[in-house]
């Protein structure tokens, strides 16, 4: 009996030892904490294109939509991490619906203004284009906060991959790719301010999608855009 007691308490002793000297704590856990961290490389945005500068007679008709997607290599500037420059790459698609016709050929392409008095199925035209921001940034993020106040203001140049546009008036559809007078460049600025995931973008297109050869009645087409939607961006 006493070489129980005695057994017992030893192991009872060490075990206790033991467990004082390795304890699991939330004071013993060591959280690596990257003070060289960066935000937002990633992002994807949703938006509704408003036509601008459009030709007499010109209207914009139901929802013309776009969406964009890439990469963005954030660059503080601070110690704090709270100032950034960001160049990237990205794609965008966006399409343009209005009551202006584009017949013809790519090569020989014609513009004319639909008539209210005729009825048509389709009028638009749409493109896909790399672009190429550079953002410059503010935001209140930290190493460890994951939520955070953003405004992030920047310039965009895209180049033109592929375009298409439709005029289809029930009995007739032209279709007509790589439109000539298409510009391959466009420059714009924009600006998006948010908090966590949700993100307001306002995007403003400078020049014009059309050359000076586009025109409708002698009159060159200096139809541009303003897009306003929302992005999200991706660690």
């Amino acid at each position: 009996m006493m070489r129980l007691f005695l057994g017992c308490f030893l192991f009872l002793s060490f075990f206790r030892g033991y467990s004082q000297e390795d304890t699991f704590s939330i004071d013993t856990l060591h959280v690596k904490i990257d003070s060289l961290y960066r935000e937002d490389q990633f992002y994807a945005g949703l938006n509704y294109n408003s036509i601008l500068k459009k030709p007499s007679g010109v209207s914009q008709q139901k929802i013309s939509f776009g969406f964009s997607a890439g990469f963005l290599r954030d660059m503080p500037i601070n110690k704090s991490r709270t100032l950034a420059i960001a160049p990237g790459i990205g794609f965008s698609f966006n399409n343009y619906l209005q009551n202006m016709a584009i017949t013809g050929t790519n090569q020989n392409p014609v513009y004319s203004v639909i008539p209210s008095t005729v009825n048509y199925d389709k009028s638009r035209f749409e493109q896909l284009r790399v672009e190429i921001p550079i953002e410059f940034r503010w935001r209140n993020s930290t190493p460890v906060e994951f939520q955070f106040f953003r405004i992030y203001g920047g310039v965009k140049v895209s180049y033109l991959l592929a375009d298409k546009s439709v005029y289809d008036d029930g009995t007739d559809k032209i279709v007509i790719k790589n439109n000539k007078d298409f510009e391959d460049f466009l420059y714009g600025v924009y600006l998006s301010v948010g908090y966590s995931a949700f993100n307001l973008q306002v995007y403003y297109n400078i020049n014009s999608f059309f050359k000076s050869s586009a025109q409708i009645d002698s009159v060159p087409i200096t139809m541009n855009a303003l897009s306003i939607g929302v992005v999200f961006y991706i660690l």
